[in-house]
Parts: structure tokens; C-alpha cells; sequence
């Protein structure tokens, strides 16, 4: 039987959460059953240290970059994008993010690509009319893939999507590269010697809510003399974060150290991560957390949960609890032995249930069961 043509779609490859999932997926699909081709909207990334095509090229998946830059480039790219799936006739069309959801769909409708299947990787709160878009254009997508069961709900509910039409595939991981060997020297990153570190991984924008964690810092490190707060990551709200350190006094504890290749030896050199977001759908780092053996505090939003399992109770806290988000920081951290046993269990849960390869099982029963004949 032939092999299935895939066309993963996806709006940039710049290094990030739904793009290396992308290329977990593409380099670990079955070759023998699967033909995967990558389309990426924006230009091929300038930095090869923080880009996905190389890892792509070197499994030999072909990668189309057709350099969108920005929303003006829309319709060229939804052009050419449609001229590439007229040429390589993909089976079916797996798109990941939003701008990739909305273009990929048009350009595989309008190139007559038999299946497209959709990813909805985050509960978008924020921009209403990204639920509006997808809702008046799901006729053209036979499946959404959700990373979350919270976000299957809230795309059923909120953003009107059909329930039929949604599945669940989670995020997974390799915990084979978690712990990372060997840890971050905190040192270069603007830790004390002796000093510990607790760390928050993500894109510094609204979302995140980094802004209500530094106005609670003050309480905490008064209290964990010996900590500083690392902030891995970088966006548009960055300046008015770090004058915020600036204007709270706590400037000299918490270190902006930007995007980082080494989050897994950032993460093995930390006792905590802290992930305050207002909204997500299944954070990637929460999972890089458990795999590494680390104790977690999360707000209590779309997808934690069913990471923590049994122990959400122990590891959230909910959006804007002022009070109880530096109270249970400094409880965690006060409890060694309470910490290093959560470590250790939200490990072992990453193991038995996010693993990398039941990601990767999911979506090709899910590809094989839309593909005509195969069903």
C-alpha cells in the first residue's frame, strides 16, 4: 500500500513549543506508512541555533519555507502554498497554529487536498476574533487535534467548533533527555555561587502573567533568602517587566537571561518551576518539568491538570490568588523532602503517560482513519 502524504503546516520555525512538537512528529513517523513534507508561512529562520528546519533536513523530511513576514503577505503566501499542495498532493493537510490553521485550510480546499486536520494547541481568550475565523471556516476542516481535553471543551463551548469533529492528542516528550546530564551553571546566569534558583520558561506577553508573579516576588524572596528568580524567554512585554524588578527593589534577584537553547540543563540546575499564565491549553514546559524530575507551580488553567494529575492539588494555584501563589512557593521550597517527592512522581506520571511516541501513534491513527481506504 502506499504511503500516506502528510503535509504538516505550521506558520514559523523558529524554535518553539508547537514547532518542536512538529518536528518530534515528523522525524519520529513511521517512513514505511508515511511520507511527511513540512510548510512553513514565514522565511526560513536566519539563526540555525534556534531554528527546526536543520533537525528536519537532517531526518530527510523536506521543508518549503515561503517567507511571510506578516499578515500583508497573506494571500501570496496562501498562493503559493495552494501551488505546493496542487503539485505534491498531499493526502491530508495537518495545519498548527492559527495563521497556519486559517491559510493551510484555504490552500488545501482551494488545491483539492482530500483531509485537512486542524491543531488548537491553546483556549485563546484573548483574540476573539481568532475563534470567530475558525469557527466560519471549519466546514473545511474534517478534524481538530486538541492537546488538551480543557481545550477540546473550550473549543466546543466557546469557539462554537462541532464536538465531533474535535480529538484529543496531548502533548508528549522524550524523557530520555530529561534530566538533562548535566545541570546549567547558574554562575553565567547571573546567580551567586551557593545561590539557588527558581525558574519560569515561556514568551514574555500578557498571557504568561509574569507581571502579577514579580508583583508578588517581594513576599517570597524576602522569605527564600537564598533564591533568585530566573526568567527564560523573551517578548514584547519584557521592557516593562524588567522596570517593574526595577521599580519593586527586587532587580538584583531576578535574572532575564532571554531565549535559551539549554532549557533542559536550566531546568536540571532549578528546584522549582513556576508557570503563572492566564490561559493555556498544554504547556510544554510543565512537561519539561516533570521529565526533569521537578516539583511545579502552575496556575490552575487549560491542560495543567491533566499534566499533574492526582497531584494538581499540591503543585496550583488559581490566576490572580495573591495571597497563595508566594504562601505555596514558600511552602514547596521549605519542604525539601516534599519537593523531591513531587519531583519525583510528576517524573514518573511524564514517563507513563506523555510519552513521545503515544503522541506520535496518535496522530497517525488519526491521519490513517481519515485517508480514503484506510479507515
Amino acid at each position: 500500500m502506499a504511503r500516506l502524504r502528510i503535509a504538516l503546516c505550521i506558520t514559523d520555525l523558529d524554535l518553539g513549543g508547537a514547532e518542536q512538537n512538529l518536528v518530534e512528529l515528523a522525524t519520529r513517523l513511521d517512513r514505511q506508512r508515511f511520507e511527511p513534507t513540512v510548510y512553513c508561512l514565514g522565511p526560513r529562520p536566519v539563526t540555525e541555533e534556534a531554528s527546526c528546519v536543520p533537525p528536519l533536513e537532517a531526518a530527510g523530511v523536506e521543508v518549503h519555507c515561503l517567507g511571510a513576514r506578516s499578515c500583508r503577505h497573506a494571500v501570496a503566501a496562501t498562493w503559493r502554498l495552494r501551488r505546493l499542495f496542487g503539485r505534491e498532493r498531499p493526502d491530508v493537510v495537518q495545519t498548527f497554529l492559527f495563521h497556519a490553521n486559517l491559510l493551510g485550510r484555504i490552500a488545501a480546499r482551494w488545491a483539492g487536498v482530500p483531509k485537512v486536520v486542524a491543531g488548537i494547541r491553546v483556549a485563546e481568550r484573548h483574540s476573539r476574533w481568532h475563534l470567530w475565523a475558525d469557527r466560519w471556516t471549519s466546514r473545511w476542516v474534517d478534524r481538530y487535534v486538541c492537546v488538551s481535553h480543557a481545550v477540546a471543551e473550550f473549543s466546543a463551548k466557546q469557539g462554537g467548533i462541532a464536538a465531533a469533529k474535535l480529538v484529543v492528542i496531548p502533548n508528549g516528550i522524550d524523557a530520555g533527555k530529561y534530566p538533562a546530564a548535566r545541570p546549567a551553571n547558574l554562575g553565567a546566569l547571573g546567580v551567586p555561587a551557593g545561590d539557588r534558583a527558581i525558574v519560569f520558561v515561556g514568551r514574555l506577553d500578557e498571557q504568561k502573567g509574569v507581571a502579577w508573579l514579580l508583583e508578588t516576588a517581594p513576599q517570597w524572596l524576602d522569605r527564600l533568602a537564598d533564591h533568585h528568580l530566573l526568567i527564560v524567554g523573551k517578548g514584547p512585554e519584557q521592557p516593562r517587566l524588567q522596570r517593574q524588578c526595577r521599580q519593586g527593589g527586587i532587580a538584583d534577584r531576578v535574572h532575564f537571561v532571554g531565549w535559551r537553547r539549554d532549557v533542559p540543563e536550566i531546568l536540571a540546575a532549578s528546584r522549582l518551576l513556576v508557570l503563572p499564565s492566564r490561559w493555556e491549553g498544554m504547556p510544554n514546559v510543565v512537561l519539561q518539568a516533570m521529565a526533569s524530575g521537578l516539583p511545579v507551580l502552575a496556575t490552575d488553567v487549560e491542560g495543567v491538570r491533566e499534566l499533574l494529575g492526582p497531584l494538581s492539588d499540591a503543585q496550583t494555584v488559581l490566576y490572580g490568588d495573591t495571597p497563595a501563589l508566594p504562601s505555596r512557593i514558600v511552602e514547596l521550597l521549605g519542604n525539601p523532602a516534599r519537593a523531591a517527592d513531587l519531583g519525583r512522581q510528576n517524573r514518573l506520571r511524564a514517563v507513563r503517560e506523555f510519552s513521545i511516541e503515544r503522541m506520535v501513534a496518535g496522530y497517525e491513527a488519526l491521519w490513517e482513519s481519515l485517508a480514503p481506504g484506510r479507515a
